[in-house]
Order: structure tokens, then sequence, then C-alpha cells
């Protein structure tokens, strides 16, 4: 896909901050018609307006919230062709023994189902498209080989929850990739970039952080499919 010349309609879920927000400036730079997804209206038109870019009002965990932007962008653009699945939270921080289901199934309802509810009401968008991508960002922390290797079993370190979260991410985007053919689905992992999610603690820029999913949604037609890399390469499973 040839994005200085094609006009691309992208989707960035969560696009009001962070690597989001990042993504949608570099994928507008290259050509892309970006729309942002944002839950919170006011952040998300401030966010629209900042960027030169348009706005779909999405909450990942409503699914009539999820049909009315699916519906927008029908209206609007007729298609969708790269959609990022990048919204996410990092709400529970407790260690598993002192952690309620109820708190693991809010933030999976954000990490995990939003993520199926937005690819699924977009899917037939996304089918109309020549060039379909969906890129969901992942996380280091989600993949077994790196935890083990790195030791990262301590909750102040790595939040047990969100990063179960991030392992079934990685696992659905692999199940999509089978399950779609025709369109490119993807895992990213944006690597440790200073966000909300971590109280802006991280080690890399959000310019360094989007690397990976600005790669991916920009993909030629004979790229990969089913694949979890960050912005230096493969990433371990």
């Amino acid at each position: 896909m040839d994005t200085t010349t094609t006009d691309t309609i992208t989707l960035v879920t969560g696009g009001n901050k962070g690597i989001g927000h990042e993504t949608a400036r570099r994928l507008k730079e290259a050509g892309h018609t970006v729309l942002i997804g944002a839950r919170d209206p006011a952040r998300g038109r401030a966010a629209a307006r900042g960027l030169g870019v348009g706005l779909v009002a999405l909450d990942v965990t409503d699914q009539a919230s999820v049909d009315e932007a699916a519906a927008q962008v029908r209206a609007e653009h007729g298609r969708l062709d790269v959609l990022v699945n990048n919204a996410a939270v990092n709400s529970v921080l407790a260690p598993l023994e002192r952690t309620g289901a109820q708190d693991v199934a809010t933030l999976l309802d954000t990490n995990l189902l939003g993520v199926l509810r937005v690819t699924n009401a977009f899917l037939p968008l996304l089918r109309r498209s020549a060039h379909a991508r969906v890129v969901n960002v992942s996380s280091t922390v989600g993949s077994f080989a790196l935890t083990l290797e790195h030791g990262m079993f301590d909750w102040e370190v790595v939040p047990p929850v969100y990063a179960v979260s991030k392992t079934a991410l990685t696992m659905l985007t692999l199940k999509y990739s089978r399950e779609l053919p025709g369109i490119l689905v993807n895992a990213a992992d944006p690597g440790y970039t200073e966000t909300d999610l971590n109280d802006r603690q991280g080690t890399q820029t959000v310019t360094e952080g989007s690397d990976a999913i600005v790669h991916l949604a920009t993909l030629g037609d004979d790229g990969p499919t089913g694949t979890f890399v960050n912005r230096d390469g493969a990433v371990a499973w």
C-alpha cells in the first residue's frame, strides 16, 4: 500500500493521547485520512482539532457506541482500510491474590473484548478495502518467552492482569489472522513507552513507541499476517 498516494481511511482507537495520538499524527503525515476514536468527547474534540483529523465517539466497552462508530464511518467514508486497536487501560495494580474477579473483568472488557467488539463491527467496512490492515497494540509483558527471560513477575513492575490481557490479545490477533484471509492482522509491541498507563515512567518516547504500529499500518500487500513485532523486529511469543 502506497500511503503517500492512496486515500487510506484509518481509525485509531484511544487516539486522543499517548501512543494512539502519536500514531494518528504520523499516519496523517504519511497521507492517511485519519479518524481517532475517543470515549471522552471533550478530549477527543481537542485532540482531533490539534491533529487536524476526524473524530469518532467511541467507547470500546459499549457495543452501542461501537456500532454507532461503525455506522458513522460507513456513512462518511464507505469503507475502512486500517484499524489500529490501541485503546487500553491499566486499572488493576494489586497482586492476583488481592484482585477481585470483577476488577479483572473490567480490565479485560477494554483490553481484550474491546478489540473483539471493534474489529467485528468494522469487518464489513474492512472487507470493502483492497488493502485492509488491522493492528492490535499488544505488549512485551504479554510474551511468555520474554517474561521468563527477564523475570517479569514483580507486580509493582508489571501488573499481572494487564500482562494477562496482552497475552490474550496477541493470541486473538493470531486467530483473526487465520480467520480473515485478505486482511493483514498483526500485533505491535510499542515497548516501555512514556504514557499515562505507566505514570510516564517509560524509557521510550511516544514516537519510538509508535514505530511498530506505523510499520504494520503501512504494510505492502505482500506483508505478513499473524506476526508480533516491535520496532526492532519479531517479538518472541
